[in-house]
């Protein structure tokens, strides 16, 4: 079995391409990015590709492949939600009709708990049938949300492919905390001083409460969906549920209950200011997430995280401290280059 994975050089990509190339079943991985990497995990081949409209033909590589996995995304900048809607619909439009056009049985497409619909009030967990219109006010929800319907047509128009859609929770790895510290806190972030003992309290914001995965648990899910035979959305997420009093625990440090009005008066500021690359709008989203429950891939894809959503956490907060990396351009960490 051949397979090209978009992406392969991220939090996500990093682990499939390795994950895959351990599979007896999988014969070659062919991983796309834009920058070829100086990292060479056994079993992958590597070619530059930039999914942007107007760049490189992807009917090529994709051709003699049995399945694509599409993980390429870009996160910034936030205040240009047109150069993300460019790189992240336009390009992963072009990803799908690609692999259409080459002939791809599997298309594996990189979706999100981002794309549902806020959840419901009474706070209960969700399968794979809650809706998937995301939240209009922050980009990167928007455009998960706008894929899915993209795809829905897109399965009409090709029945003979298998599209499977993966809907993660957040996902945490080691190798990935500089790139996540990068992208959505910025450079004011002291990051070496977030241990446990050092960091004195931590916010605790009405709602807030999220599901996270380890990014290697998410990666044995992916390779299951490519050597299945199974199609549509896949829930993924560990137990216990975070929040602040989890991660205040994590960090032995006490919780400080702060209004949401406020904060997210003070988010804006900065981010206005180009202090914080996260928008407003997607703590906005983040508060409305729905709880998942990930049944269908445990019965469906024989799944089961070996991680805890706290042991993920904390393989985050030890990458953080660290300055943890590998040597591709988007995981590069300090005294780590990219590649």
């Amino acid at each position: 079995m051949r397979v090209v994975v978009t992406g392969a050089t991220g939090n996500v990509g990093t682990s499939v391409v390795q994950a895959l190339a351990a599979h007896p079943a999988v014969t070659d991985v062919l991983g796309l990015a834009r920058r070829i990497p100086d990292w060479q995990p056994p079993g992958t081949r590597w070619a530059a590709a930039d999914i942007d409209p107007g760049k490189d033909d992807l009917v090529a590589p994709f051709s003699g492949a049995d399945a694509v996995v599409h993980l390429a995304w870009r996160f910034q900048p936030t205040h240009d939600p047109v150069t993300t809607w460019r790189t992240n619909v336009l390009g992963g439009i072009r990803v799908f009709e690609a692999a259409a056009a080459a002939g791809v049985h599997a298309l594996v497409y990189a979706s999100s708990i981002g794309a549902y619909s806020p959840g419901p009030a009474d706070g209960r967990p969700v399968d794979e049938s809650w809706p998937t219109h995301g939240w209009p006010g922050a980009a990167y929800t928007r455009e998960k949300a706008y894929l899915e319907r993209y795809l829905d047509g897109y399965q009409l128009a090709h029945p003979q492919m298998r599209v499977v859609r993966m809907r993660p929770a957040f996902l945490f790895k080691e190798a990935a905390a500089s790139e996540q510290r990068r992208i959505f806190a910025g450079p004011l972030l002291p990051w070496r001083l977030v241990r446990p003992g050092l960091v004195p309290a931590v916010p605790d914001l009405p709602g807030l409460r999220f599901q996270a995965l380890h990014t290697d648990d998410a990666a044995a899910a992916y390779r299951a969906a490519v050597v299945l035979p199974v199609r549509g959305p896949f829930n993924l997420v560990a137990d216990p549920v975070m929040d602040s009093a989890a991660l205040a625990e994590l960090l032995r440090a006490r919780t400080v209950t702060l209004p949401l009005a406020a904060t997210r008066t003070a988010v804006a500021a900065a981010w206005r200011m180009h202090l914080v690359p996260a928008s407003p709008g997607l703590l906005d989203a983040v508060l409305r997430l729905p709880l998942l429950v990930a049944g269908r891939a445990r019965h469906e894809l024989g799944w089961e995280p070996r991680y805890t959503a706290t042991e993920a956490m904390e393989a985050f907060l030890r990458g953080l401290r660290e300055g943890a990396g590998l040597a591709t351009a988007p995981l590069a960490g300090s005294g780590v280059g990219g590649g």
